[in-house]
């Protein structure tokens, strides 16, 4: 298929990526990665990770144990406890959402938490699903316990952001009463491959490609509610924690993606999160 074989071409380049973005500027990037069986937290410096010990959202320590990138699992750059995800917050995807309109307010629902993978993590297809897309999206990694803050209080309580995709089946989406499954499903929330700090987040620039080719190209400053904003509502209403995590909406246009696609989305100056879609009805872990 085009998509396992766009895998190959595309090993070398993901590695290139991570460097590049890793010395970018006074940019920090973190990692959540699995080495000998154990899960540890670091930043990535090069092609290198500087192990990192006590809560990386409360000054963590370098232990100084180092890894290369090449011998590691990447995880999800977080463990969160809430995924919070942004419906229609670009008004380039009103269009493909013409039932749904724009709202005084944010449009909200839940992912699960089990939703949540790494990069390079397989995308499930499930047997009963026809009509899967992604969505490029900018995710916020919450740093410490936010409750009813202020759009002033909100930037403090953003410990960083990552590339994600809100994987979403759209026949699912359209049929059943909530999008419990259509995008709460396991593997449906891809995030990573690293959390930034140091970033510009309320400009930079959000691309999806589908087996290389660009399908989505905008920047997050053109989000309706912008992310101290969306940080600021929501906390209106649930308390957010440390690694909690916030999916802040897609843009223009999305697409089906098959078995063996290669979908990645790149968040400017952050990196590169790639994912495969597995052969359907290969559940995870099986």
């Amino acid at each position: 298929m085009q998509g396992r074989n766009f895998v190959a071409a595309m090993a070398a380049a993901t590695v290139l990526a991570f460097v590049a973005s890793a010395s970018a500027g006074e940019v920090t990037k973190y990692v959540r990665y699995e080495h000998e069986g154990a899960a540890s937290y670091g930043i990535l410096e090069g092609e290198t990770i500087h192990q990192l010990r006590g809560n990386v959202f409360q000054s963590p320590s370098r232990t100084g144990v180092t890894v290369a990138l090449d011998d590691v699992t990447l995880l999800a750059p977080s463990e969160p406890e809430k995924v919070v995800a942004v419906g229609l917050n670009y008004r380039s995807h009103f269009d493909q959402a013409s039932d749904l309109q724009p709202r005084e307010h944010p449009s909200l629902f839940d992912k699960h938490a089990t939703s949540v993978i790494g990069h390079g993590a397989q995308i499930t297809y499930y047997e009963d699903a026809s009509d899967l897309h992604f969505e490029a999206e900018m995710v916020l990694i919450i740093g410490k316990p936010t409750s009813n803050v202020s759009v002033e209080e909100a930037p403090g309580h953003i410990f960083a952001v990552a590339p994600g995709n809100d994987v979403s089946e759209r026949e699912w989406q359209s049929s059943d009463l909530q999008w419990f499954r259509a995008k709460g499903a396991d593997t449906f929330g891809p995030v990573g491959p690293v959390m930034a700090r140091g970033v510009d987040y309320n400009d930079l620039l959000l691309q999806a490609r589908l087996n290389g080719k660009v399908m989505q190209s905008q920047r997050t400053r053109d989000m309706v509610f912008d992310s101290a904003a969306l940080v600021s509502y929501i906390s209106r209403y649930v308390t957010l924690k440390p690694g909690d995590m916030i999916f802040t909406g897609t843009h223009g246009t999305t697409a089906a993606m098959q078995p063996g696609d290669v979908i990645e989305i790149e968040l400017e100056n952050v990196g590169v999160l790639r994912n495969t879609i597995g052969e359907k009805g290969a559940f995870p872990g099986n």
